[in-house]
C-alpha cells in the first residue's frame, strides 16, 4: 500500500471518461488500496481513480461510517435536492456551493467484484454524485452556484 499523488484541477486526466474495470487484478485491488490510505492521508470523504491519474470507474468514499468501493458505478434513480458547500481533494482549500440529489440509489461492485445496491441520503448522496461525476471527467466547479472561495482551516483560527 501506497499514498498516490493526487491531481490537481486543471490536469488533462481529470477531464477524461474513465473506462470500465472488466476484472479485478491484483493491479486493481492495489489501486483501491492505495486510493483509501490517499483518501485518508488527505482527509478526504471520497477519492476517484482519475484524481490519481488512473482512468478507471473505481471510487472510493469514507462519510464516517466506514470505507465504501464502488467499481463500475451507476445511479439508477434519484430525487430530491442539497445545496450545499462543496470542496475536492484535486482543488484544495476551495469550495463552492453546489446543488445535488438528496437521495440516490446506486449500484456498483465491491472489491471482490460482487454486485450491490446502495441507497444514500443527504451528505453520502452527495459523495457518491461528486466522485461518479469525476469518473465522466467533470468536476464539481463546473456546477458551482456564484463563486468558489476559500477554506478557512478551523485550526488557523
Amino acid at each position: 500500500m501506497a499514498l498516490r499523488t493526487i491531481r490537481m484541477q486543471g490536469d488533462p486526466v481529470l477531464g477524461k471518461v474513465c473506462r470500465e474495470v472488466v476484472e479485478m487484478t491484483p493491479k486493481i485491488q492495489l489501486l483501491i488500496e492505495d486510493m483509501l490510505d490517499t483518501m485518508y492521508e488527505a482527509e478526504g470523504v471520497g477519492l476517484a481513480a482519475p484524481q490519481v491519474g488512473i482512468l478507471k470507474r473505481v471510487v472510493t468514499i469514507d462519510i464516517g461510517d466506514g470505507p465504501l468501493v464502488m467499481v463500475n458505478p451507476v445511479i439508477l434513480t434519484s430525487d430530491g435536492e442539497q445545496t450545499a458547500g462543496e470542496g475536492c481533494l484535486s482543488l484544495p482549500g476551495k469550495a463552492g456551493k453546489v446543488t445535488r440529489p438528496n437521495h440516490v440509489i446506486a449500484k456498483a461492485y465491491n472489491e471482490n467484484m460482487e454486485e450491490y445496491e446502495i441507497e444514500a441520503t443527504e451528505l453520502l448522496a452527495r459523495a457518491i454524485c461528486h466522485e461518479l461525476d469525476h469518473l465522466e471527467g467533470h468536476m464539481y466547479t463546473d456546477l458551482v452556484e456564484g463563486d468558489i472561495y476559500d477554506v478557512i482551516d478551523e485550526e488557523e483560527e
